[in-house]
């Protein structure tokens, strides 16, 4: 009897040395101190600007903003020209000074694979009173350079804004196809768009 359970016992601790972790990183996003612009408008051009900004331990935050509209693309995107990948919210808006990196650690592998950001889009009613989402974002990876909008999550008047913006990341994210999933939307959220959808 004790033969038969050495083999169930050693493989319970394989796969608990498998088992993967979740836990979030945070990282900054000031446009003058981690970013870089690698294209902007000429005089009489527009209002718009490419900038390289940095994320985390090596995957950037691409920022594409065009008359005060903002699109970000996490990680590595598909390739140089982002107009593919442009997602924003059709008010004036703006993205937070802090992101939120969701990580799932496997042994010494530690991968993000879904962000969380807070945007500020304008209110029509009330300029000083914006409307803040949490934005929960597919991370593009190195090989699959796929990196899209999961899910907006209402932030304004919402105390459970945080752990519903987790969640989602948490369970959609990894397996979210960029262009052909719907994102999910949580409460009364301005309108966002992607120029595939």
């Amino acid at each position: 009897m004790r033969a038969l359970l050495i083999p169930f016992v050693f493989a319970g601790f394989c796969q608990a040395a498998q088992a993967s972790d979740i836990s979030s990183a945070y990282t900054d996003l000031d446009w003058k101190k981690d970013c870089v612009t690698y294209a902007q408008a000429e005089e009489g051009d527009g209002d718009w600007a490419d900038l390289a900004c940095s994320g985390y331990r090596g995957y950037p935050v691409l920022i594409a903003y065009d008359d005060a509209r903002e699109s970000l693309f996490y990680g590595f995107p598909p390739g140089s020209d982002m107009t593919s990948v442009w997602e924003s919210f059709s008010g004036f808006n703006s993205s937070g000074a802090k992101i939120e990196w969701r990580i799932e650690t496997t042994g010494d592998k530690a991968v993000p694979f879904a962000v969380i950001h807070r945007r500020s889009i304008s209110n029509p009613d009330d300029q000083n009173r914006p409307t803040e989402v949490l934005l929960v974002a597919k991370v593009g990876q190195m090989d699959a350079r796929d990196g899209c909008t999961v899910g907006l999550v209402l932030a304004t008047g919402n105390p459970a804004a945080n752990d519903q913006a987790r969640k989602l990341a948490d369970e959609k994210a990894r397996t979210f196809a960029c262009g052909k999933d719907r994102h999910t939307v949580i409460g009364n959220v301005p309108a966002f768009g992607r120029v595939d959808n």
